[in-house]
């Protein structure tokens, strides 16, 4: 997965869908994915790369 690659592995809560990766910055983007149906929903998908962005430009 690619959000793997750039943050490790997930961390989960308890019997959630959501896998919320952690970034080396407080806030915003954040990295939490919901499974709907097979795929992320758009926003999370915007969300990723964003922080895939901001990780490469440090």
């Amino acid at each position: 997965m690619v959000c793997e690659h750039y943050f490790g592995p997930p961390r989960t809560t308890g019997g959630s869908p959501h896998a919320v990766f952690r970034t080396p910055w407080p806030g915003d983007p954040r990295v939490n994915i919901q499974n709907d149906q097979g795929k992320a929903k758009p926003y999370q998908v915007r969300q990723v790369l964003t922080a895939i962005e901001k990780k490469e430009a440090n």
